[in-house]
């Protein structure tokens, strides 16, 4: 009886590893939260609020990369405020000019966004500032790829880990603070 035992567990654990190695093998879906036309809509509307130039824009440094993996863990609360003012924008595009936003010239993917910033639009202030936070923030959190943004400022990337203090001269790391010396008063 403990030998059945033993090949028992010996095919649930060989089981188990194929299983493992399979679920292992990547993602098959490109995005974490949003669909794949939520992601080019919410590209082109970080675009138009960080455009690239000499240097890159917001969807060139993953800007909406970092929206979608946050929406997964501190962002959380927003993904059903993205979900509708994703698909809000695609319908007033298509009302308006008869395309998705995406699909839209420059001129009039600023006319729709202008228009939403001048109600003051809570969806276009979200999407704002988490492009924004996407953009200028620490690459580890899934935007400012190869530190697009701290390269435009001259800014020298950060250490990921560790509490060095930053030296934003651009000569290096800065030595930890000193303590101040206490003199005994006796």
């Amino acid at each position: 009886m403990g030998l059945l035992q033993r090949r028992q567990f010996l095919q649930a654990a060989a089981a188990a590893a194929a299983a493992g190695t399979i679920s292992c093998g990547g993602r098959t879906r490109l995005w974490r939260r949003f669909s794949v036309d939520e992601a080019v809509t919410a590209a082109a509307i970080a675009d138009r609020i960080i455009p690239s130039d000499q240097d890159p824009g917001a969807s060139a440094a993953d800007a909406v990369n970092y929206i979608d993996r946050q929406l997964g863990g501190p962002l959380k609360k927003y993904r059903r405020a993205y979900r509708e003012g994703l698909r809000a924008i695609d319908q007033a595009s298509q009302s308006q000019f008869g395309k998705r936003f995406a699909a839209l010239a420059a001129a009039q993917q600023d006319t729709l966004l202008a228009a939403m910033e001048a109600r003051r639009a809570p969806f276009f202030e979200l999407i704002r500032d988490h492009t924004m936070q996407g953009f200028y923030g620490d690459p580890r959190h899934g935007g400012n790829r190869e530190y697009a943004s701290w390269v435009m400022l001259g800014v020298p990337p950060a250490p990921i880990r560790g509490r060095q203090l930053y030296d934003l001269s651009g000569q290096g790391m800065a030595r930890r603070a000193r303590r101040p010396q206490w003199r005994s008063q006796g």
